[in-house]
């Protein structure tokens, strides 16, 4: 059938159906349904669909799968002659400073331009214009304007072939895609739809409205001509069951555009159509008298014509629908698939009356499976598109019952904006079919609203809003503001206590902030309930937490503007509008609680949890109002409160809070700061005259009763806090602090409870003084203030061995701190002066540290704790241990300890990994950075402590104990850290061997023993390194290990077999012995792809030949190589290389649900034609040299560079060499750490 004669079969006798032609199998499985649909395009002829549709069977020798989700060779048998070669390629890409010139003047070098292309591509002119001149020429030419038509969108295809009227009057729709698929480019996978460059994404605008424009425009007249839309409809119907992907992709697109504006037309005719009907009714209807008959013929006339326009409009439907998107919505492309999506909601919320039925439904229903973000993406914008409007979803009923299962799973998408969209898409469900969500599937989405996504939870909290909290406001008008407030509370806080997530008010309330703001920003609503209400309510402690915990949270958010901590991501930068709405916010809340603050305070100044919570109102405040609207008293309340909750409670978290709302209430700025500062000098007073007392007695007497100890404790433990925030020199605290902490250390008669608070106030002490230094102080005041810290640090090295555990903890955390502080990085930012104040630890100080270090953090048993224990205890006591380890490794990174020191912590990476696998890891990589010689030798110097401690522990046999694999385990994880860079490891880990060596043979073995040295296992260790070796790294080990054996071993034990020895030696040997012979039987390795640079320069080349082609984008953005599948390579042109090259993409389809039962309605002679060709065949070059354009011949490229050289979780990924033997390629199959398998 040729092309030009497709225009006469939409008009077939046997066309006679009036309606869009429904797929058959409501809600059978997409199998079924899909294989049905191809049963259907089998038999249109007959079944009164038009034939146009089955291209590929009518005109590819009848075998072909036209509606084949993946892509078939371009093999067809008999029906071409001898091929055209070659004659050029697509002309390379400029450089970029020339893709801002809109694509560059491509029609200047292109010897049959496309003017409508052309103009297109320019955006110059306005669409209808354009139209409109093309239409003109086409009524002067229909087969000249048609080709100008055609040939644009071959050229959007990005493919410099040309339809001429001789190829479009002599050939077949199939011959004429063939040749030009010869002609299309096969060196890169760029064409218009997929750059990304501004005027590429201009020009794919401009094409989507060309189409609809063109339909517009042709809607009353053309587009019956019997030639225009047949023709095009054949002919996009051919390209979009093309094998190259650019065809397929645009084809589809624009089909999809005319199946969308068509459908607008079909709109407007059945609207004229109804319009007929009433008009001949009510012209029937009137009397005999008063009834025209010619009006009466008219309006028949009329409607017959109406009649005949929408069979017609429904038949071009009908073929694209058949003939592209039933095929097309399964692509292998997810670009593609989307397009199908996207346009299909489109046609349902223009045409509902006949798209929006449940045969039309199920492809939506069946795509929210899709594997790809995009396309689930599209399906559910398409749905909220239907379900927005109350009398679409009325209609939906069956539909949403049978999928609302998967809507509601993909609220945990692993993809956070497809979560999103889903829930938006359940919102709608909610407000207009309410009925069909139970409370089970709402109880599946209440707790996205603690989710750490913002989008995400603001979503959920809006669903949680319309189902929980959308009151009536009727009502609420009637209740009165204040009780509208009370309900909406009341609800917030049953569903906050029920989830049983109380430390995340903040969570809830930022998540509810967008859609319920002004009842969340109701403070003084939520101030009258907690002071007037609470009792009346029946509320207990918890219900007030809550309410205090949802108070705190919305004055956060109202001042700030941002997610809480750990919630991202949020908007970085505020708009002027946004900063000055907070601060309105601010001002209302401090207005509304300056008066109220002291009330509260007042009534739960006894509860901790509630003072705590409230005491960080003052840092949302706008201060600067008690001054200047004239609320100095409540100012004095406050103060008095704060000072009364300081002499109340000693628990560490408030007094912390009162400390801080003290610090932000004490700013010189605010013209307050005297009165404050006075309130806070009293406070101090009172707090140091009774320490000194205190102390007085203390060192007078040998024993404190109870009480006394008690009082002593509590009145450090207000100072040592307050002096956090405050600076308290002026009270000389670090004298009788320090001389009570000598009196501890010599005798051992203060308290624990004493000494904690008193190494907290001398540290604070020390760390002031060193505030108060400048560049101008006196040497004697900075070797002063050093022998402070000399001595601090020894005490706390004493401190160490303190018989209670808090305080070891205690003094190791201070001591960590201050070392950092006093380190050599103090003298950075041309502070040279401060030099005197570098403090170092001396040997035994850093003994003792990692001493502490193993026997506090890395101790199993007290790791693994006391079974009594409860769960959040575990995570406490974790938590301190995770705190020590870090102080520990912070000086390791600063220098402050040798890097050396550090082995005692990485010889533990494997086993604690779990634990502190992230800070180890850290670690490692920040010394790897420091030294790498040197953290090299401290790797090794781990493998050796662990292996001698294991030797000391079970002899000669550990080598067969599972403590001696954890060692290997371990050696492997390190030398993961070596795979990336090796030039920069190549010296470090050629030093690494050595030692290693030298240590195995380091002890003799005993006499009359047949073990060997007693290090030698150490050898199958150090084996673990040797696949990082460069080749001549290892011959060069090789001999270095040969020489050592010589003269550490007796003549005797040379030729002594010792598995460890062998072992390295094969490690070492591999590469040697297996190269030379395996590389000759090797199969070449998976073909990678060529970096961007050698594809720009063969594409430069390839221009300077001066082929004429178009020009695309200076940037690859669509990989030419897209296959899930890596296999090993074959030699070229073999049958079964040919073969796996055609499978990949026959893979993918098979892995979908719908292929088997596709795959078994297939005739013997469809099956067949998936038969590889024999490589004796003729054109089989040709054939491969075009199969860069298919999608059988793409596989997946392994990366396997990176772009950051200390990110050790590079590692994981697979290292691919394209020179190794097979020997290499099974030895890395065999290799857990070339695989990435292990962790480091």
């Amino acid at each position: 059938m040729l092309l030009r004669k497709s225009s006469r079969v939409l008009d077939s006798p046997g066309s006679s159906s009036s309606s869009l032609v429904q797929p058959q199998g409501m809600w059978a499985s997409p199998s079924s349904s899909v294989a049905q649909g191809d049963a259907e395009m089998g038999s249109l002829p007959a079944s009164g669909v038009p034939d146009v549709l089955d291209l590929s069977s009518s005109e590819d020798g009848g075998g072909s799968d036209s509606g084949s989700d993946f892509e078939d060779t371009l093999w067809k048998g008999g029906k071409r002659g001898t091929r055209t070669p070659l004659s050029c390629t697509l002309t390379a890409k400029r450089p970029r400073k020339d893709a801002s010139r809109d694509g560059g003047s491509l029609a200047e070098r292109n010897q049959e331009p496309s003017n409508l292309f052309e103009v297109v591509r320019l955006a110059k002119s306005a669409m209808e214009s354009v139209v409109d001149d093309w239409l003109e020429s086409y009524k002067q030419n229909k087969e000249a304007g048609f080709l100008e038509l055609v040939n644009f969108f071959i050229r959007s295809c990005g493919c410099k072939g040309v339809v001429t009227p001789e190829m479009f009057r002599k050939q077949q729709n199939s011959e004429i895609i063939q040749q030009l698929t010869e002609q299309f480019d096969e060196d890169s996978a760029e064409y218009p739809l997929v750059l990304t460059t501004q005027p590429w994404r201009k020009f794919q605008v401009g094409f989507c409205e060309l189409v609809t424009v063109l339909v517009r425009r042709c809607q009353y007249s053309i587009i019956y001509d019997e030639y225009l839309m047949d023709t095009l409809i054949s002919l996009l119907t051919g390209l979009s069951d093309s094998q190259v992907r650019a065809f397929r992709h645009t084809s589809t697109l624009a089909a999809m555009k005319l199946m969308t504006a068509l459908v607008r037309v079909a709109l407007g005719v059945s609207l004229h159509k109804d319009n007929n009907q009433r008009q001949y009714e009510a012209e029937r209807n009137k009397g005999p008298s008063r009834r025209a008959t010619d009006k009466l013929e008219a309006l028949l006339e009329k409607r017959r014509e109406l009649q005949e326009q929408q069979e017609e409009i429904e038949n071009m439907m009908n073929a694209i629908f058949k003939g592209v998107f039933v095929h097309r919505y399964r692509d292998v492309v997810p670009e593609i698939r989307a397009i199908c999506i996207e346009e299909m909601g489109n046609w349902m919320q223009s045409y509902s009356a006949s798209f929006l039925t449940d045969s039309y439904l199920k492809y939506i229903g069946w795509t929210l499976h899709d594997k790809q973000r995009e396309v689930r993406l599209k399906c559910l914008k398409a749905l909220q598109g239907l379900y927005r409007s109350r009398e679409m979803a009325a209609r939906m009923e069956l539909f949403t019952s049978r999928f609302k299962g998967r809507m509601v799973s993909m609220v945990l998408d692993k993809e956070s904006d497809v979560g999103v969209e889903a829930i938006k898409l359940l919102t709608l469900i909610l407000q207009n079919m309410e009925e069909m969500l139970t409370d089970e599937d709402c109880e599946a989405i209440y707790p996205v609203v603690y989710a750490s996504n913002r989008a995400l939870a603001a979503a959920a909290g809006e669903f949680l809003y319309r189902k929980q909290f959308d009151l009536d406001w009727e009502a609420v008008k009637e209740k009165g503001r204040r009780g509208g407030s009370r309900d909406f509370f009341r609800l917030l806080l049953a569903f906050f206590i029920e989830s049983e997530l109380h430390e995340h008010a903040a969570y809830l309330v930022d998540s509810l902030w967008d859609c319920a703001a002004p009842l969340l920003k109701d403070w003084d609503g939520l101030t009258h309930l907690l002071l007037e209400e609470s009792l009346e309510e029946g509320w207990g402690d918890q219900q007030e937490n809550a309410l205090i915990e949802i108070l705190v949270s919305s004055m956060r958010q109202a001042t700030e503007g941002k997610p809480p901590v750990g919630r991202g991501p949020g908007k970085k930068v505020l708009s002027a509008r946004e900063r000055k709405a907070l601060e309105d916010d601010r001002e209302k809340l401090t207005q509304y609680l300056i008066p109220l603050l002291p009330q509260l305070l007042a009534k739960f100044s006894a509860d901790a949890e509630k003072v705590v919570l409230l005491l960080a109102a003052p840092c949302y405040f706008n201060l600067s109002l008690y001054s200047s609207g004239r609320l100095e008293k409540y100012l004095e309340q406050l103060l008095a409160q704060l000072r009364e909750v300081v002499e109340k409670h000693t628990c560490q978290e408030v007094l912390e809070a009162a400390s801080q709302a003290l610090y932000v209430l004490c700013n010189p700025e605010f013209t307050f700061y005297s009165r404050v500062d006075l309130a806070r000098s009293c406070l101090v007073d009172a707090l140091t005259d009774k320490f000194q007392q205190e102390v007085a007695e203390l060192l007078q007497v040998s024993y404190l009763d109870e009480d006394e100890v008690y009082s002593m404790a509590a009145t450090l433990k207000r100072i040592s806090v307050l002096h956090n925030a405050h600076d308290l020199t002026p009270w000389q605290l670090y004298e009788p602090c320090s001389l009570l902490l000598q009196r501890a250390v010599d005798t051992g008669e203060v308290p624990k409870q004493v000494v904690i608070p008193i190494m907290t106030c001398v540290h604070f002490s020390i760390l002031w003084d060193l505030a108060h230094v400048s560049d101008t102080v006196p040497a004697q005041e900075l070797l002063a203030l050093k022998r402070k810290v000399a001595s601090f640090c020894s005490l706390c090295q004493s401190c160490l061995n303190d018989m209670d555990s808090s305080v070891r903890e205690q003094a190791f955390v201070l001591l960590s701190d201050l070392l950092l502080v006093f380190s050599p990085q103090l003298t950075r930012g041309e502070r040279e002066a401060l030099e005197l104040l570098v403090y170092r630890p001396e040997v035994a100080l850093q003994s003792q540290l990692a001493g502490f270090l193993m026997d506090h953090v890395f101790n199993h048993a007290e790791l693994v704790g006391s079974d009594e224990e409860d769960s959040e205890g575990k995570i406490e006591r974790l938590h301190q241990r995770r705190n020590l380890l870090a102080g520990f490794c912070k000086l390791i990174i600063y220098n402050v300890l040798e890097l050396s020191a550090a082995s005692d912590v990485f010889k533990h990476y494997a086993k604690f990994y779990k634990d502190y696998g992230d800070i180890i890891k850290e670690t490692l990589s920040r010394a790897r950075q420091i030294d790498r010689d040197e953290w090299a030798r401290t790797l090794l110097l781990s493998l050796q402590q662990l292996l001698t401690e294991l030797l000391l522990q079970q002899g000669p046999d550990a080598v067969y104990s599972k403590a001696f694999l954890e060692i290997r385990d371990l050696a492997r994880r390190f030398s993961m850290f070596f795979s990336l860079h090796q030039l920069h490891n190549r010296q470090a880990l050629v030093a690494l061997h050595k030692a290693g060596i030298k240590f195995a043979f380091q002890e003799p073995a005993p006499s009359g023993s047949e073990l060997g040295p007693l290090n030698l296992p150490f050898l199958e260790v150090l084996s673990e390194f040797s696949p990082r070796l460069l080749r001549p790294d290892k011959k060069l080990l090789l001999s270095y290990l040969e020489q050592t054996c010589q003269a550490r071993l007796s003549p005797q034990q040379r030729g002594k077999a010792w598995n460890p020895l062998l072992t390295y030696r094969r490690s070492l040997r591999s590469l040697d012995d297996m190269g030379s012979d395996a590389s000759r039987i090797a199969a070449p390795r998976p073909r990678r792809r060529p970096s961007a640079a050698a594809k720009r320069r063969r594409l430069d080349d390839s221009s300077q030949r001066g082929d004429s082609s178009l020009q695309l984008s200076s940037r690859l953005e669509t990989p030419t190589l897209t296959s899930t599948v890596l296999k090993r390579g074959h030699q070229p042109g073999s049958p079964a290389q040919l073969q796996e090259e055609e499978g990949s993409e026959l893979d993918f389809v098979q892995s979908q649900p719908w292929f088997s039962s596709q795959r078994s309605r297939e005739s013997p002679s469809q099956q067949q034609l998936r038969v590889p060709r024999s490589a004796s065949r003729p054109g089989l070059g040709s054939r491969m040299d075009r199969l860069s354009l298919m999608e059988e011949e793409e596989e997946m490229v392994i990366q396997e560079e990176s772009s950051d050289e200390e990110d050790p979780q590079g590692l994981d990924r697979p290292l691919i060499h394209s020179h190794s033997s097979q020997g290499d390629q099974l030895r890395d199959l065999f290799d857990s750490t070339i695989l990435g398998i292990e962790d480091p």
